[in-house]
């Protein structure tokens, strides 16, 4: 019985470095770069981007017109599922270890059910650090080749779920991006 506790009591401790690892994961930031390509004009997609971008509460903050690039600014929010749904996740793994403890350490009983009173610190470890300001800049390619390209090109860099929301809202097609 003893090898048996003692394997269930490191498979839980294990449980409990991938649960710490996953609730600081849900505020990491994953900002990626993504070039797409449309066949709408230069200026037709710049207002397209700039309708979609205030719809979505950014605003300007640098226009590199030298460039062609435009950086912008938003505050993202947190969600409540997400916040709510970490703190049953960490109350299930730490009810685990609490269930795990009791029968590894008898004499203590029950006294480790406590550890699922600290649960809702999860969400609001998520809350604090999910409401952050997010940066999101675009730049329009210019095309040495017009007869080559298959449109407007345009490189962004953003948030991964907010390039899979404007690819979706503005129906860009995404390229392989070109190192720079």
């Amino acid at each position: 019985m003893d090898l048996v506790l003692s394997s269930t009591f490191l498979l839980t401790l294990l449980l409990l470095v991938g649960l710490a690892f996953f609730l600081r994961a849900s505020v990491k930031d994953r900002t990626e770069l993504a070039e797409f390509v449309d066949s709408r004009e230069q200026i037709a997609l710049l207002e397209k981007l700039q309708q979609y971008f205030e719809t979505r509460a950014y605003r300007v903050i640098e226009v590199e017109p030298d460039q062609s690039r435009i950086r912008l600014e938003g505050v993202v929010n947190a969600s409540v599922f997400l916040a709510v749904f970490l703190s049953l996740l960490a109350a299930v793994g730490l009810g685990c270890i609490a269930l795990v403890m009791a029968l590894t350490f008898p004499q203590v009983g029950w006294g480790f059910a406590v550890l699922v009173g600290v649960a809702p610190g999860a969400g609001l470890f998520y809350w604090r650090g999910a409401v952050r300001p997010e940066a999101v800049s675009f730049q329009v390619l210019s095309d040495d080749d017009p007869e080559a390209s298959d449109g407007t090109r345009l490189r962004v860099s953003a948030h991964r779920d907010e390039l899979i929301a404007l690819q979706s809202q503005l129906e860009l097609k995404r390229i392989e991006a070109e190192p720079t």
